[in-house]
């Protein structure tokens, strides 16, 4: 006899829990056809008490958004804000009515985002959100992902690698390793030498091939030497960089020498170099060329 209710009680277990992740399977197959509709094809009808409890609340600080209208504004602040989006839910598991989904979004930021005007900037974010369900529907989610990386693709907060990325490209300058310093700009780079500099009769020079041959290479064959000393780096808003220093060169053709002032305005993007712009003592470079 209590080997008959040892098997009853395992088989009323066992069907417990088939029934539990039927309804997790369940749930997890709502949760990712809503907000496919909703992000991917901006079905907006989506939005409805078949999907989401009356109260589904977004956890966030300061505040809750709190009700399926609120929520629906919240979320239209992406799909107005962003074009080309692909809303990808990497992985979704879960039990007992909760669920974690890992997702990634991708998308241009063409419109208005929160206040935020159009930057045209495009956004690659990693994140997770956690879940609750209730009788089948979205009851509580809330967010994890890195908002400082969200920003810096956005171009509201400079990439703290940018500064990296420079002195790099003065240390292989320095080196000689000029393919180096040209590996470190967008294959569009704007490049514009100061009024006044003999180089600057090419401005603006776009791309690397462009710069290593109106620049550079004739850097290279005016000079016995030409040093950049004293480098101080300064970061700047909107992934830019302002770098202080000096010119220490020996002309080939006038044996002159040349100690300057200058300074180089650096705009970055994803790491690489997207446009320069010089500023130099313009007179001292004229004076060494006539002497």
């Amino acid at each position: 006899m209590k080997k008959l209710t040892l098997v009853f009680s395992l088989a009323i277990a066992l069907l417990f829990i088939s029934c539990a992740d039927q309804q997790t399977n369940k749930d997890i197959e709502m949760y990712t056809t809503t907000w496919d509709e909703i992000f991917n094809n901006r079905n907006l009808e989506y939005y409805n008490e078949d999907n989401f409890d009356k109260n589904i609340t977004l956890i966030m600080e300061p505040e809750n958004v709190v009700g399926i209208e609120a929520v629906k504004d919240y979320y239209n602040n992406f799909l107005d804000g962003f074009s080309d989006i692909e809303f990808t839910m990497k992985k979704v598991f879960g039990q007992d009515g909760n669920l974690v989904k890992h997702w990634n979004f991708k998308g241009t930021h063409t419109g208005n985002f929160f206040g935020i005007p159009a930057t045209g900037n495009k956004v690659d974010l990693d994140g997770t959100t956690i879940i609750k369900m209730k009788d089948g529907k979205i009851a509580q989610e809330q967010d994890f992902f890195d908002n400082m990386a969200f920003m810096s693709q956005l171009g509201l907060v400079s990439d703290p690698n940018n500064l990296g990325v420079i002195q790099g490209l003065y240390d292989d300058f320095a080196k000689g390793d000029v393919p180096a310093v040209l590996a470190a700009m967008n294959a569009n780079v704007v490049w514009n030498e100061a009024e006044g500099n003999e180089y600057a009769d090419g401005n603006p020079y776009i791309g690397p091939d462009s710069v290593l041959k109106g620049v550079f290479g004739r850097v290279v064959g005016d000079h016995e030497y030409f040093h950049l000393v004293d480098i101080q780096l300064h970061e700047m808003s909107n992934n830019q960089v302002l770098a202080t220093l000096r010119y220490q060169a020996k002309r080939k053709d006038n044996g002159a020498m040349l100690d300057a002032q200058a300074a180089h305005y650096w705009t970055l993007k994803n790491g690489k170099v997207t446009a320069f712009q010089q500023y130099v003592d313009t007179k001292k470079l004229n004076d060494a060329l006539k002497r």
